[in-house]
């Protein structure tokens, strides 16, 4: 665990240190197009976030590479030369995207490139785990056509929920930290290291989106841009095809008694597809409705429009911040639900939980305006709109009445040296006396000791 988190640490840093450079680049690049009409934004914000990312990635690897147990990883597994050939790839079009916005057709020819690039080095699903039957072996052909598939969606899901500041990488870093969890409780609980590059794949996503979050909340002062949620959705796709393809259930049935119920175990993180979707579950549902309205009204399924599911909370009167929180709240439910059911799917207190959770976020979503408010204590340590009315109204008052002070101070030192000048014309051979401008440019005292001078004169 020592080092998985040490790699992670080292890939946040990396990402958090070059984001900065990377934005001043992105500028100079003139990689900020102009805002769109489905934009939320209101100021151009530049791209090519994903150019730190991926050399956060990179720095995860290396680390990773000469620690003394992910070590052997490299040397007995390929997968994470695949992930990094594959993930060059995808990231060299989003880039090319993020700069010169090319067509989505040759996009979704990319991202199945990337995908055949990880096939052909191994990254590929070998069976599937089905219920009630045991582990069923696919045909070279069925594998890739699976796989592929697979990474396709991811991609695109994680593209598509994209929309506001924060929301994809804090998504996929609730996602990553669910699959680290579940994948890492297959390798150390179980002793079965074909886990092992999931789990190191699920540790580099999660410092990905560490890193460049303090960068991407709201207000946001870079974008990840395609080259960073291809690439977080090629990563996150990649740890599920390592898991579900090369993990055998007959090495989890010394456990669990038999290979169904071994497989009975895997269900919870297969569902939907047979898949660990329902890590993804928010944006793949995302993905899935916008293709579905998009065809219903005869457009194209790559046509952008305002209808996601973050465009709809802010529509119905949910803030930004709001609206980002809220898609946390699902995700982390869904995928830590599934993840819970999968450790102990007999106990209904999980089924329960989970079934009382979600009334609560339905109880969110349906009441839009609602400010919670913070007992009086923290009145001086949250934002303004969250202190209850007679504090913020006692702030309010404050504020307004300094700057009534101000103002009525400001107006009697503009008014001080007409009525000097009405008082005590001075000439211009007078030595010492710097007239009206010079006297609006002094002080209470100093324009005191000035009354006396012209006095002396006069």
């Amino acid at each position: 665990m020592r080092e998985y988190l040490l790699t992670l640490c080292v890939t946040a840093a990396v990402t958090y240190l070059l984001t900065g450079p990377v934005r001043k680049f992105a500028i100079v690049a003139g990689a900020m197009p102009e805002i769109r009409a489905r934009d939320v934004h209101r100021e151009p914000t530049p791209r090519l976030g994903g150019i730190a990312m991926f050399f956060g990635l990179c720095a995860g690897l290396l680390v990773a590479d000469h620690l003394t147990n992910l070590g052997h990883l490299f040397d007995e597994s390929n997968e994470p030369r695949a992930l990094l050939s594959g993930a060059a790839l995808i990231w060299l079009i989003g880039v090319l995207d993020d700069k010169f916005e090319i067509d989505a057709l040759i996009k979704l020819g990319g991202q199945m490139i990337a995908a055949g690039v990880m096939v052909m080095q191994g990254l590929t699903i070998l069976w599937l785990p089905v219920p009630g039957v045991g582990s069923v072996a696919l045909t070279q052909w069925q594998g890739t056509l699976l796989t592929v598939a697979l990474v396709v969606i991811t991609i695109n899901a994680v593209n598509f929920v994209d929309g506001l500041d924060g929301l994809a990488a804090g998504m996929v870093c609730i996602a990553g930290a669910a699959f680290f969890l579940y994948a890492y409780r297959i390798w150390y609980s179980y002793g079965i290291e074909a886990a092992a590059p999931a789990t190191l794949f699920s540790a580099i996503l999660m410092g990905m989106c560490l890193g460049f979050l303090p960068h991407n909340m709201h207000p946001a002062r870079i974008f990840m841009g395609d080259s960073g949620s291809m690439l977080i959705g090629l990563v996150l796709a990649a740890g599920a095809i390592s898991v579900t393809g090369q993990v055998d259930p007959d090495a989890l049935k010394l456990f669990a008694g038999s290979e169904k119920e071994a497989v009975q175990q895997t269900v919870p993180v297969y569902i939907p597809l047979l898949l660990p979707l329902t890590i993804i579950a928010v944006p793949a549902a995302d993905l899935i409705l916008a293709i579905v309205r998009r065809t219903w009204r005869g457009q194209s399924p790559f046509a952008a429009d305002r209808g996601h599911l973050h465009h709809r909370l802010l529509e119905i009167g949910h803030s930004h911040s709001r609206a980002v929180l809220i898609m946390y709240f699902w995700s982390a439910l869904i995928g830590f639900g599934a993840l819970t059911y999968s450790v102990n799917s007999a106990s209904m207190w999980i089924v329960l939980s989970v079934v009382i959770l979600s009334a609560v976020g339905l109880l969110l979503l349906l009441l839009p305006r609602f400010t919670p408010r913070a007992p009086m204590w923290a009145q001086h340590i949250v934002p303004p709109r969250y202190r209850r009315r007679r504090a913020a109204a006692r702030t309010l008052r404050a504020a307004s009445g300094t700057a009534a002070e101000e103002a009525a101070g400001a107006d009697a030192e503009a008014a001080a040296p007409e009525a000097e000048d009405h008082r005590a014309p001075v000439t211009a051979g007078v030595s010492g006396v710097s007239g009206a401008n010079g006297a609006t440019a002094l002080g209470d005292r100093t324009r005191a000791g000035g009354r006396g001078k012209a006095g002396s004169t006069r």
